[in-house]
């Protein structure tokens, strides 16, 4: 079944690594695809060109200083150009939109991805933090809209996709497979010595630098477990997390009957964005084929808790709930930014992140302003505990 029209989709995000891969796939697919608002916070020179090449409707730039250098650029294009997260939230509820990709980095996320829920579109997502921070809210406001939230994590896009045809099937618990990071097997010791250059330098995965040193640290898996909560209505103790170095299997489904269904791959984030933006449709693709003569074995191991502890921090602030995971998520992002501005210490970063959920104020039914506050106090708590370096 193919379908009759192309999709109108906006790309929020459009700069980054998932934006620039989305927009391969829409160049790839001319037929079935049709950008109509793209968004950058503050790389203005791409926009610019993304937008003469793939003329969407709207384009709109984050960063107030850069509107009018983006605006003039476009004059001759017939191109609408706003700015702030005000306008972004506006734009995406355009009647012409039928999806939204949302891929912008972190909680500046959030604002955007709700009010694209509020106006009906269907959300392919990219930023595991708005479900990380505001789970119960997005979630029920979608159920309320009737919209869909279809995964681009590749962990949760194999999730979805085992889940085919199984929906009406308990599931006993999923597996989250995770690469393990450039440091795998390495002791505390060890890690105290990281440098940046080191943490950025994935072994399989092509990746904007926040989420590579949170795929380091492993805090990416443990914002991927309160995620998968949330998409597929699990408990704690139906998420397990197995590292698993070749990145082949991106992850598993047991059900109650104890069978295992598994999605297998190349890592490459191209497969999960086009899943996404084409479901319940599977279309051709270019992408390299995976061999299994290439990988004649795939291993797996426990993760160590006790030597990349944001694993554990997850888990807890996802049983705990509340803006417990918003103030995980905060303190991580302050704490992943003074690392690459050599602040901080690598091994200060699940430190600071524990910190702030011990010292945080804790509500237990957040509304949104509580969590845009809960964020706003978390980050200067944060960066009080960055200046002090407190694991070192």
């Amino acid at each position: 079944m193919t379908q009759p029209t192309k999709k109108n989709i906006a790309i929020l995000g459009s700069t980054g690594s998932i934006g620039k891969q989305a927009l391969d796939i829409v160049k790839a697919n001319p037929d079935k695809l049709q950008v109509e608002v793209l968004s950058a916070e503050n790389n203005a020179d791409l926009l610019i060109q993304q937008a003469i090449e793939f003329s969407p409707n709207a384009v709109v730039i984050g960063n107030e200083e850069k509107y009018l250098y983006v605006k003039e650029a476009l004059l001759t294009h017939d191109i609408k150009v706003y700015t702030g997260a005000d306008a972004l939230c506006q734009v995406v509820q355009m009647d012409s939109i039928h999806m939204v990709l949302a891929a912008i980095v972190g909680f500046a996320g959030l604002r955007s991805t709700l009010a694209a829920i509020e106006a009906g579109k269907q959300i392919a997502l990219a930023n595991k933090e708005t479900l990380v921070v505001a789970g119960a809210l997005v979630t029920e406001a979608a159920k309320a809209k009737g919209v869909n939230i279809y995964p681009v994590d590749s962990e949760h896009s194999a999730i979805f996709q085992c889940l085919a045809g199984e929906f009406h099937n308990k599931i006993e618990k999923i597996i989250l497979t995770a690469s393990g990071g450039p440091f795998r097997g390495k002791d505390a010791a060890f890690l105290k010595t990281v440098k940046k250059e080191t943490a950025l330098k994935h072994p399989n995965w092509s990746m904007g630098a926040k989420i590579t040193i949170d795929s380091a640290t492993l805090m990416n898996k443990g914002l991927e477990i309160i995620e998968a909560a949330w998409l597929f209505a699990l408990k704690a103790e139906q998420i397990e997390v197995v590292i698993h170095p070749q990145s082949i299997i991106h992850s598993l489904v047991q059900f109650e009957d104890g069978s295992i269904k598994a999605q297998l791959g190349l890592p490459d984030m191209k497969l999960p964005i086009q899943y996404a933006l084409f479901y319940p449709n599977r279309v051709h693709s270019s992408f390299k084929r995976f061999d299994f003569a290439s990988y004649p074995s795939l291993t797996f191991e426990k993760p160590d808790f006790t030597v990349f502890p944001a694993i554990q921090l997850a888990f807890d602030a996802m049983k705990k709930g509340g803006n417990l995971p918003c103030i995980l998520n905060a303190a991580n992002e302050v704490a992943v930014h003074a690392f690459l501005k050599d602040e901080i210490g690598f091994t200060d970063i699940p430190a600071i992140v524990e910190k702030c959920m011990d010292k945080g104020t804790f509500t237990a039914k957040p509304t949104l302003s509580d969590y845009m506050e809960s964020d706003k106090e978390t980050r200067a708590l944060a960066s009080e505990f960055c200046k002090s370096k407190i694991s070192a």
